[in-house]
């Protein structure tokens, strides 16, 4: 008996051991990073790369997009709702299944992020932002916690401002936006051939190596 359960106690030891190790593998690719205050990120797509960079100004929509980019949440995902000479919207997990086409733009991660509307953030060329509800259905404006256009008419997206949370800039491939935005769709503006999300890959920019290298210095003193 007392083999026995020495085997036992050395069963539960392994499994706790192997659980102690999952955990920290469990903690994710973002959790693990070193933080960056404002993040650059590539969106490889179908049709090119556009370079975001996430602003510090809205932290719960920029670690929210860190999360799922690492989490690999948009691979393979679609713009499924282009309009030019206004935005390109994407993020909707349903636009992976060509089945569920009739659902596309409804789709999330079960959740929704409170506000953060900043005046000082427009609608600018390549301005990303966080699609969500109507006001009525939504008053409190919260926005979907996956789904995002970028701008690719600054006029006619001005209307947008001070409504929908703007969480970052395109610094890079201004023109890719202009090519998505330009493709034939059908009546309920999504493009006839599918525009393609690839991967979304974080960057390292000098600006977000300083940025690194400072909040780590900054740890270690709090240490």
């Amino acid at each position: 008996m007392a083999s026995l359960a020495l085997v036992a106690c050395k069963n539960g030891g392994d499994k706790a051991a192997k659980e102690e190790q999952g955990t920290v593998k469990e903690q994710s690719a973002a959790e693990q990073r070193k933080f960056v205050e404002e993040p650059v990120f590539d969106i490889n797509t179908t049709m090119g790369t556009i370079t975001v960079k996430l602003y510090s100004q809205t932290p719960q929509h920029r670690d929210n997009f860190v999360k799922l980019a690492y989490d690999k949440f948009y691979d393979g995902t679609l713009f499924h709702r282009v309009i030019n000479g206004f935005m390109i919207q994407a993020g909707d997990p349903l636009s992976k299944d060509p089945n569920a086409v009739d659902r596309y733009g409804t789709g999330g991660p079960g959740y929704t992020i409170p506000a953060e509307i900043n005046p000082e953030l427009r609608h600018k060329k390549g301005a990303l932002a966080a699609a969500r509800k109507g006001d009525t259905a939504n008053p409190e404006r919260e926005s979907s916690g996956s789904q995002f256009y970028i701008v690719q008419d600054e006029q006619t997206c001005a209307q947008l401002d001070g409504a929908y949370t703007v969480f970052g800039e395109t610094i890079k491939g201004f023109d890719v936006i202009d090519k998505i935005a330009a493709v034939q769709v059908d009546g309920k503006d999504r493009p006839v051939t599918p525009v393609k999300i690839l991967s979304v890959v974080e960057v390292v920019t000098p600006e977000t190596a300083a940025d690194s290298a400072s909040a780590a210095a900054g740890t270690q003193q709090a240490q």
